[in-house]
């Protein structure tokens, strides 16, 4: 038998060695809050914001700034918002409530505009606090009263150019939403996504006011998850029992966020709130930056 050498003892007692794992590099999660609130042109609970004073709908913009400073939202899409009429004493809604945030980015999108002795001029707005590289407007007609569309916006997030869609579709017809939402479809289809540097195209985020429950066969929010869902990997917030619409008893979901990969829902919350009909919807978002 052959006698084990110095060497040989000393490799049987010797700990075991293992090379360690290189150790995984996690890209930095970056966070993102969006909100969107239908704000019914300022008139709060009323039901037609003609019977508000001016002061009456400076006050309630007052405290819909508030809402939305306190929120910690990134960007805000809001939906029936006025530039110039004649209903609520022709203030400017949007530079009011850009003043009100201290949002340095706004922009409105009109979809009704008529002119005359009462003319109007309303429509779909995004306030961000991040700069917008580009935006265009989509009216889904030429209608002079209640005409309803979707903004377009490409925000700057780090470098990087988050595309956003602000959406209102038409709140009587069933059949008129979807051929509302065949014009959004058509525009996704058509129109290039912006790339990320090294990744695939970003796939836009939708969210608005769809006008119709989320669980309804057939209407705009199913037809629109199914087209999207055949565009790219789609989620839908808030839940389907969360209810946004009326502001004081709520008892219809109306108010959606589509969020494709690679972001990721954080937490979806409805907000309690009596500043409109509607009540806002506020998603924090995290994605590899």
């Amino acid at each position: 038998m052959r006698r084990r050498s110095g060497e040989d003892d000393l490799r049987k007692n010797a700990p075991c060695l293992r090379v360690a794992p290189r150790p995984q590099i996690r890209p930095f999660m970056a966070r993102l809050t969006l909100v969107t609130f239908n704000i019914a042109h300022g008139r709060g609970l009323s039901l037609y914001q003609g019977f508000q004073t001016e002061r009456r709908i400076h006050s309630n913009l007052a405290r819909i700034g508030q809402l939305l400073a306190q929120s910690g939202a990134d960007i805000v899409a809001l939906q029936e918002v006025d530039e110039d009429s004649h209903w609520n004493k022709r203030v400017n809604l949007l530079q009011k409530l850009k003043q009100e945030t201290g949002f340095p980015h706004a922009y409105l999108g009109v979809n009704t505009r008529r002119t005359g002795h009462k003319p109007l001029a309303y429509g779909n707005a995004i306030l961000s606090r991040h700069p917008v590289r580009f935006w265009k407007n989509n009216p889904f007609g030429t209608a002079t009263l209640g005409e309803k569309g979707f903004l377009y916006a490409e925000v700057d997030i780090g470098g990087q150019a988050l595309p956003i869609i602000n959406l209102h579709l038409d709140y009587r017809s069933r059949q008129r939403r979807i051929e509302q939402l065949e014009q959004v479809i058509t525009f996704l289809r058509s129109h290039p996504h912006p790339n990320r540097t090294g990744h695939r195209p970003l796939a836009p985020i939708i969210c608005g006011d769809l006008n119709t429950h989320s669980v309804r066969v057939g209407d705009a929010v199913r037809r629109l998850f199914e087209a999207l869902l055949a565009h790219g990997e789609y989620e839908i917030w808030p839940h389907p029992k969360a209810k946004t619409f009326p502001a004081h008893l709520p008892s219809r979901g109306l108010d959606f966020i589509f969020v494709p990969r690679p972001y990721r829902a954080r937490r979806c919350d409805v907000l309690k709130s009596y500043l409109s009909d509607h009540r806002p919807v506020l998603l924090e978002l995290e994605f590899d930056s």
